[in-house]
């Protein structure tokens, strides 16, 4: 219990850290986001008066009269009550609102990418480990290892020129049929066309990665089954599967548990080529636009998410490693 309350403990200082440099980068940068929007606003004729210059620097929560210890309370006051300012590059759109329009796209594509690619990749890690040397071994080790060599963005073009416009199998742009549908729906004709739209990036980021988990997964398994307790389990008589994935498995998987976490935290900024090559309407390709706007809180709140869901998935790995593995769950004695 005290390495669980401890654990919980250091998942909170670390929020607690990744909230205030959130906060502070973008503020010790030279500039401000007012101005900015006061620039476009002189580049297409309007003047604004020093009125509506602070109106805009107290909405965007970057008052150069307001003490940095102030902005600091009222910028936790604003995340206790979901407020991330607003996106100059979305017309003023509220942040979480760009935000919650966006994600549910990337994570629809990048949760199910990640989990078939740690899924079979791993699967298929542990087989070829015990059939070392085997056929499976010898063709699917290097062909993996050879796609998850090669650049993705590069793989995506090449999946777009071959499926999309030689063969004409799948759709090449957009995450559904702009002309069909005005906008996301809820209809079967509408989630067949976005899961048409989905298979080639999703087949891009599979591919890429799979390789990553079976050689992990591989290299950890050959030396788990040279390990006591699973030449006893054989000695046993256990039944090959038994041994395989109780005895075996269940700890060579460890490693790609705690990968798996920190893929799940980098799901948006690693889709990023993805979105932009497929035009695929995810927080990644929306993060890209912010940078190139200048959007101070909009990347400000696609960070913040970044690393909180970060945060979270490593804290979620460390509990399935509690269950995994009776070890972590020993208390040292004093």
């Amino acid at each position: 219990m005290r390495n669980l309350l401890r654990r919980i403990l250091f998942y909170i200082g670390a929020a607690w850290a990744a909230i205030t440099l959130n906060f502070l980068l973008p503020r010790l940068a030279p500039g401000n986001p007012a101005e900015l929007v006061v620039d476009k606003m002189m580049t297409n004729g309007f003047h604004p008066n020093p009125a509506f210059i602070a109106s805009i620097e107290a909405q965007m929560g970057y008052n150069p009269k307001t003490p940095l210890w102030a902005q600091y309370l009222n910028y936790l006051n604003d995340l206790l009550h979901g407020n991330l300012g607003v996106s100059l590059s979305y017309s003023f759109t509220p942040v979480s609102q760009v935000i919650g329009q966006d994600i549910w796209w990337t994570l629809g594509l990048g949760m199910v990418a990640v989990l078939l690619s740690f899924g079979i990749g791993t699967l298929l890690g542990i087989i070829v480990a015990w059939r070392r040397g085997g056929v499976a071994d010898t063709i699917l080790t290097p062909m993996l290892n050879f796609f998850g060599s090669v650049p993705y963005f590069w793989l995506a073009l090449v999946f777009v020129w071959l499926f999309a416009f030689a063969l004409h199998w799948f759709p090449p742009l957009d995450s559904w049929s702009m002309l069909d549908f005005n906008g996301p729906e809820f209809s079967l004709s509408f989630i067949l066309d976005m899961l048409d739209h989905a298979i080639l990036p999703a087949l891009t980021i599979v591919l890429v990665s799979l390789g990553g988990w079976l050689l992990l997964a591989r290299n950890v398994m050959i030396t788990t089954l040279s390990e006591d307790y699973v030449l006893m389990a054989r000695a046993k008589g256990l039944s090959n599967f038994r041994v395989m994935f109780i005895y075996a498995a269940r700890n060579a998987i460890l490693p790609n548990i705690a990968g798996f976490a920190m893929s799940l935290g980098f799901i948006v900024g690693g889709q990023v080529l993805t979105e932009m090559i497929f035009n695929y309407h995810g927080i990644g390709y929306a993060l890209l636009v912010a940078i190139q706007q200048k959007d101070y809180a909009l990347v400000q709140g696609i960070f913040l998410f970044i690393a909180l869901g970060v945060l979270m998935a490593n804290f979620l790995a460390d509990l399935v490693y509690l269950w995994l593995d009776p070890r972590v769950r020993v208390e040292r004695s004093a």
